[in-house]
């Protein structure tokens, strides 16, 4: 499987407001590329957070969770099984607990047995629960069917959601999400557990204003560590809202104070707690989390992250350990066969369709997700990857991950909009969206995506392009700039992290384990040499001599020696 040709191509800086001197140049360039243009644009301070009272319907909803926590109902949070959804419940599991609720549960749907959400499969196992109250997090926005259900036997429902809406909303008695065409809160971006956070800010609030807090009220702060794991995970955009959260909640863990669960899992990752960065959470402990719910019970994880007990926290968090592991090995098998896949495709060189849809009837409904954004990356086109809802079932539940340029859902609507009942159900993001239809309409459900793609996409999309910061002074392959890099963040999806260019002659040399390279590099502008790692860099022939590299400043420490090593993006003969 060949990858189309990448094009570096150097982000635009616009012209932006003096820095202090402490503040070297390189940053602020990569500030100002981000649209930071302002020292004060910069200040990461949680006073600047967004009001909760901007957030539609908030207020509504905090009257019925003060009314519920006044007259003692039970309540019962609905999670979701990925990190996002696993952390939103903790969040609003502790946060509950902490305003007086003496009555809270959880329930988190599983995969296989009851399907996405607040499903009428889910309410049925929830009756012995008997709640009062059902409050969704990270979910609940699709579930009309379930939240009808729970409405017929009596509960009330609260919908807390961040996924775009369809054409109607389910019957719940409180929907908040900043996505619906009515709500005027400026930041579209939060994500499942930062929609649940805000609600915990106005029902804090409304208790004040009744005087339930005689002795001091709560400090919800305490929840950020949650809050900034989830928003990480779930590939949000950084706008500057959740910037600010994310750095509240990363401080917080750096300085030992994350959840007992949180900590087990950043020591069995290996990570600095001292220096944790957003690039940990997404690389490390995101997947442990999200691997319970992809190959087993995301009720694993909600009481790994709602467990106070250290000793219990290490064993729950080991598990998951474990289960991240199988995990891996499993997905490798999976993006091996994808690629086989596609080789097999009969299609000339370069003449790869604009969508990929594919099904292999042995692969596992919680990676198929892990798949497709695998082969995003490497192929850059809008890739589905399908898989039987269980082993030998005729029904499929597919993971959709795009490119900028194409709104997935949107197409998937039109797709539904166009072919009736070919779909059975969709939802999620621009970025990424999951579904279900039955097997045999695959290959009908591969030609109406096709064609709809083919209308929406622009074919120069297709080319991958790689945004670089430009290049960097001889002083600036430091390890003091890349540990002012590392922590000038948080870096995430929609403020990246840095990336730099450069042409280099390559000294020296070798191939590390079956796909990468280890090389020495030496600026062709002179300086010494600089170690470099190219991970799936190894193609059978030796590198070029002369190379032009988009690569990120990271840390190599190894052996205590706390030097610099350049992290290459990209390579191509200079």
């Amino acid at each position: 499987m060949t990858p189309p040709a990448t094009r570096i191509v150097r982000r635009q800086v616009p012209h932006f407001a003096p820095w202090p001197g402490n503040v070297p140049a390189v940053l602020q360039r990569v500030y100002a590329a981000r649209g930071v243009l302002t020292p004060a644009d910069g200040e990461l301070r949680l006073a600047r957070l967004l009001p909760p009272d901007a957030l539609g319907r908030v207020d509504q909803a905090a009257a019925l969770l003060a009314e519920s926590i006044a007259d003692d109902r039970h309540i019962v949070v609905v999670g979701d099984f990925d990190c996002d959804g696993a952390t939103g419940t903790a969040v609003a599991v502790r946060g509950l607990r902490l305003l007086g609720a003496r009555r809270v549960s959880y329930q988190v749907p599983h995969r296989a047995r009851h399907g996405y959400g607040l499903s009428p499969a889910l309410v049925e196992d929830m009756v012995a629960m008997a709640p009062d109250l059902v409050l969704t997090v990270d979910s609940g926005i699709a579930c009309h069917a379930g939240v009808a259900a729970a409405r017929a036997r009596g509960w009330r429902v609260l919908v807390t959601d961040h996924h775009l809406p369809g054409e109607t909303l389910p019957p719940a008695d409180v929907i908040v999400d900043p996505n619906l065409g009515d709500d005027a809160f400026p930041s579209k971006a939060l994500a499942g557990v930062g929609v649940v956070f805000y609600l915990l800010l106005a029902l804090r609030r409304r208790l004040r204003e009744a005087g339930a807090f005689p002795g001091g009220e709560p400090d919800l702060s305490a929840l950020l560590d949650l809050v900034a794991v989830g928003t990480v995970a779930d590939l949000v955009p950084l706008d500057y809202n959740n910037r600010l959260l994310v750095s509240a909640g990363l401080k917080r863990l750096r300085n030992g104070q994350g959840q007992p669960g949180l900590r087990a899992l950043i020591e069995l990752a290996k990570r600095d707690e001292c220096a944790l960065t957003a690039s940990d959470i997404g690389f490390a402990i995101g997947p442990r989390l999200n691997a319970a719910g992809r190959l087993e019970d995301m009720a694993l994880g909600i009481e790994c992250l709602l467990c106070d007990d250290p000793v219990r926290a290490r064993e729950l968090a080991a598990v998951l350990d474990g289960i991240n592991a199988e995990r891996k090995d499993l997905q490798q098998q999976m993006v091996d066969a994808a690629e086989a896949l596609v080789d097999g495709l009969p299609l000339g060189e370069g003449d790869l369709p604009s969508v990929l849809c594919l099904h292999d009837a042995s692969w596992h409904p919680g990676i198929v997700g892990l798949v497709a954004s695998r082969l995003k990356d490497r192929l850059h086109r809008p890739v589905l990857a399908f898989a039987p809802d269980e082993p030998g079932s005729d029904r499929l539940k597919g993971s959709a991950r795009s490119i900028p340029g194409l709104h997935l859902r949107d197409a998937l609507a039109t797709v539904d909009a166009r072919h009736p009942g070919l779909i059975e159900r969709f939802g999620g993001h621009a970025m990424a969206a999951g579904l279900s239809l039955g097997a045999g309409q695959l290959a009908a459900f591969r030609q109406a995506l096709e064609t709809v793609v083919s209308g929406l996409l622009d074919p120069a999309r297709l080319r991958a392009e790689l945004a670089s910061d430009g290049e960097l002074e001889a002083g600036d392959f430091s390890r003091e700039r890349v540990d002012q890099l590392r922590l000038a963040g948080p870096w995430g999806q929609g403020f990246p992290e840095p990336v730099f260019d450069g042409r280099f002659r390559v000294a020296s040399w070798r191939k590390v384990g079956d796909r990468h390279l280890k090389l020495a590099l030496s600026p062709e502008a002179g300086g010494p040499e600089l170690s470099a790692i190219h991970f799936g860099g190894w193609t059978g022939t030796a590198p070029p001599t002369q190379v032009h590299v988009a690569f990120q400043l990271e840390a190599d420490d190894w052996n205590g020696r706390r030097g610099v090593q350049l992290l290459i993006r990209h390579l191509q003969p200079a």
